[in-house]
């Protein structure tokens, strides 16, 4: 017998579903320039000029990009800063 108490499974798989990576994705806007967006990856990102014009390229022929993904905090945080930079961001988790 398992001495886990249904609470203590529940936790657990919250715990563990918090843990899970989470992806920052910028969604494609009829108002930004690809200039400004590629700008912005490199700001607030550090990415280099081509990884930050790859992924504007990615938001703008497809629609959106995964930029970012890894813990939720720091997640929100670009979410946070990509939104006051006029970004529509959002984040989900992985898998």
């Amino acid at each position: 017998m398992s001495n886990t108490t249904p609470d203590t499974k529940k936790k657990q798989q919250t715990q563990k579903q918090t843990d899970l990576p989470w992806n920052v994705i910028v969604l494609d806007d009829p108002v930004n320039l690809q200039v400004y967006v590629t700008m912005v990856f490199k700001k607030v990102f550090g990415y280099s000029q081509t990884k930050a014009e790859k992924l504007m390229m990615e938001v703008h022929l497809q629609g959106r990009s995964v930029v970012w993904t890894g813990v939720r905090e720091k997640a929100e945080l670009y979410v946070q800063q990509l939104h006051s930079l006029q970004l529509q961001t959002t984040m989900e988790k992985t898998g």
